[in-house]
């Protein structure tokens, strides 16, 4: 698990996929999702520009990610 410091009210599921080098490119990150690897706090997430805040949990490819 890795946590991930938000600056701000909140960040874009696509943005955070592209930040922490899950993605290559935006377009990367927006198959990831359409692709249904993403979970949001549990459930499989498919908005590509989600607003993930503080305390949501996001897990990609087995790995959790804390939003703080």
């Amino acid at each position: 698990m890795q946590n991930f410091k938000i600056k701000g009210e909140f960040i874009e599921l696509i943005q955070l996929l592209k930040v922490l080098g899950i993605a290559e490119t935006g377009g990367h990150a927006k198959i990831i999702v359409d692709d249904g690897l993403v979970k949001l706090n549990g459930v499989v997430e498919i908005r590509k520009r989600a607003k993930l805040r503080v305390g949501d949990k996001v897990e990609v490819d087995g790995e959790i990610i804390l939003m703080e």
